[in-house]
């Protein structure tokens, strides 16, 4: 706004005989105001405001304000959001009657205008009076759940009757329907966002947020605690990729001795051991006997704990044997060293803050199986050409601050991140970087200020070959490696073994499995920037490797990095391209309208971006059985997309070139660009939303 007419405004402020009733006047009379941006009827109230400021005498009190009150709160529900604040505080409106604000809003809701009511009482913070789940209901059904943190966000109280009643909405039990029956008229209802799935991941978001005691929605952690449940099998029984100590040890923690999810835990053993194997898996995971079946409770009285069940066994895929078809440890095992104390740790950092030196830096957390908060870093591990040490952080930390010293720990992992003479090597930086700050306030700015850093990660797209299909004959029935494993496959010749991967690692005392599989981690980055920096060209790499590489860090690692370890995959999102038949020429291009396609579950983000574009998209729920997307195809024509391990099956299920596997690391958009090429789809202006009502 110019300085001309500012000073014309001011000046007019200072004719009128009452400023507060001309603007009202001005106001009522003009449409202008009610647009978005800085209109005139803006530029004048804000002016009004800070001339108010400079002329304390001017303010009204009294019944006139009453009836300029009355006046301003008739406007403020159609008031663009930039004017509500000037005339809240012109008008004095946190002085006027409490009952008689309350009433306002009271007639705003029920006129159904639920948005601007819980604005107002936001702004005018009458949400004490008001009853949480009435106001926040239908912005709910409107897909308003960020204005619903805000009404809540500086209300303890009602924070915790909000996630009460949503944890309620989230039983098994509940019948939603009896939520949306009084809103079926609701303009902008969305009930596609109103269901347990929507409603579980708010409730998490409000928890973290707001750092909330989880205890307080039982519903919605049992239900996540029971997925975490089914995949601890998947990963067991149908994967056969983790250990049975690791998988002892994560069902331990994840059901402790709630009694529903007992109950599942029995079910599952039964559905995937016999009687034998049940009754003893019942007992290392300590189940009371009179939760169990009667059979496996008369079989657990027979076992003893030295008693092996050869069934289960079979499941083991860490025997010695296979160990040769891995990258093996070049140093000894007393080379290792796990370090628990100061003295310890000091002498770790002499060696480690040389001029010069080569760091190979990883870290290990314990998975949260998508479980609220930021994974914390449990082990952080550095290697050097000789020797390997593994830092109990948590425990380093603990102690540290008991003796009033706590910044100690941080303040040499700051040096030898910010150290430019010292090269660290690491693989999804960012990603180990974000979780090392939330273990430790203090280090929150590493990210920042690090330099000499080398992340093998953006060797990812460099390195000629590397892709997940690349030599994986002759191992099995094994996953195709990815991620470090494929890098240190390629370039090393083996994979590393990642059966501990998604190990508990905040348990003492770590096994040895843990240790080895920790140092191993660390340690193979110095061997795979060693080999690259000797040969660089026949990795298909610049000559000049070490100067494109030092300093640069992928963009990408913390998504990337943190699915690796922190929050598990689904069992239908293990990455498995499978052998497909491309065909020897592209196909005849199509249309959005004319391709047909049916998500596998866990691929709704793929299917709701390709719905964007205008694709005939139907998407299958989570708990929906992989066999479903084969009827839906047969019947409807439509193409199957899907990831890992169900792509054989349902290729076989259907017609050639009926299935597509997705790269399930990959994000939906760039999913959606892998489908639309390989099928020759092509997207005009017109087809973006033309399926969105």
């Amino acid at each position: 706004v110019s300085r001309q007419l500012k000073e014309e405004i001011r000046r007019g402020f200072a004719r009128l005989e009452d400023p507060l009733a001309g603007l009202l006047a001005m106001l009522e009379s003009s449409s202008d105001w009610k647009g978005k941006g800085h209109s005139l009827g803006y530029c004048i109230t804000t002016e009004l405001q800070l001339w108010i400021k400079a002329h304390p005498a001017v303010p009204q009190s009294g019944t006139k304000l009453k009836k300029l009150q009355a006046r301003v709160l008739g406007m403020l529900s159609q008031c663009p959001a930039n004017l509500l604040d000037p005339l809240i505080s012109i008008y004095q409106l946190h002085t006027a009657d409490r009952n008689y604000l309350l009433e306002h809003v009271s007639h705003l809701y029920l006129q159904g205008n639920y948005k601007e009511a819980a604005i107002l009482s936001i702004k005018l913070k009458l949400q004490p009076d008001q009853d949480v789940e009435k106001m926040c209901t239908p912005l709910l059904l409107q897909d308003k759940a960020n204005l619903v943190e805000e009404y809540v966000a500086e209300y303890p109280e009602l924070q915790r009757k909000l996630l009460q009643t949503l944890d309620t909405w989230c039983d098994p039990s509940f019948n939603i329907r009896d939520i949306t029956r009084p809103y079926q008229g609701l303009s902008k209802y969305k009930p596609e966002k109103f269901n347990r799935r929507v409603l579980s991941k708010l409730v998490f978001r409000l928890l973290e947020r707001f750092n909330v005691d989880s205890a307080l929605c039982p519903n919605v952690i049992n239900q996540r605690h029971l997925r975490t449940l089914n995949y601890l099998f998947y990963k067991r029984f149908v994967e056969k990729t983790m250990t049975e100590e690791n998988w002892a040890d994560h069902i331990q923690s994840t059901v402790g001795e709630n009694q529903w999810l007992q109950e599942h835990l029995v079910q599952s053993l039964l559905r995937h051991c016999d009687t034998r194997g049940a009754a003893w898996w019942a007992q290392r995971c300590q189940v009371p006997p009179e939760m169990l079946p009667q059979a496996v409770a008369e079989e657990l009285q027979k076992l003893h704990i030295q008693d092996r069940v050869e069934e289960l066994t079979k499941a083991d895929n860490y025997e010695a044997s296979k160990k040769k078809d891995y990258y093996q440890l070049p140093i000894p095992r007393e080379n290792i060293h796990f370090l628990q104390t100061w003295e310890e740790t000091l002498q770790c950092w002499e060696k480690v803050l040389q001029p010069g030196q080569v760091v190979g830096v990883d870290m290990e957390w314990k998975p949260s199986f998508g479980m609220v908060g930021k994974p914390r870093v449990a082990l952080l591990q550095l290697a050097l050409k000789d020797e390997v040490f593994l830092l109990d952080l948590p425990w380093l930390l603990e102690q540290a601050e008991a003796e009033g010293e706590k910044e100690k720990l941080p303040h040499f992992i700051q040096m030898l991140y910010s150290d430019a003479t010292i090269t660290k090597l690491g693989y999804g930086m960012s990603g180990d970087l974000s979780s090392l700050a939330a273990t430790c306030s203090a280090l929150k700015d590493t990210e920042k200020q690090m330099q000499g850093v080398v992340d093998l990660l953006a060797v990812d797209k460099q390195v000629d070959g590397l892709s997940p299909e690349h030599s994986h004959e002759e191992r099995g029935v094994r996953q195709p490696e990815k991620g470090l494993s494929l890098l240190v496959q390629h370039v090393l010749g083996k994979p590393l073994d990642k059966t501990e991967q998604l190990s508990n690692w905040e348990k003492r005392p770590l096994r040895e499995e843990q240790i080895l599989y920790a140092a191993s981690d660390a340690y193979c980055l110095l061997e795979i920037y060693e080999r690259l920096c000797k040969d660089p060209e026949s990795f298909g790499l610049g000559s000049n490797l070490t100067d494109s590489l030092v300093g640069k860090q992928s963009k990408k690692p913390r998504a990337k990095k943190q699915l690796n370890k922190q929050e598990a995959p689904s069992p239908s999102g293990q990455e498995c391209q499978g052998p497909r038949m491309e065909p020897s020429r592209p196909p005849a291009p199509i249309s959005p309208q004319e391709f047909s396609v049916v998500c596998d579950n866990m691929l709704q983000g793929l299917g709701r971006y390709l719905r964007c574009l205008g694709v005939d998209v139907r998407l299958l729920d989570n708990e929906d059985d992989h066999r479903k997307a084969a009827e839906i195809a047969r019947q409807e024509g439509r193409v199957i997309l899907t990831s890992g391990l169900p792509y054989r099956t349902l290729c076989s299920q259907v017609g050639e070139g009926r299935c597509f596997s997705v790269n399930c690391s990959e994000k939906a958009k760039e999913q959606a660009l892998q489908v639309l090429k390989h099928f020759n789809v092509q997207v005009s202006l017109g087809d973006i939303f033309s399926r969105c009502q």
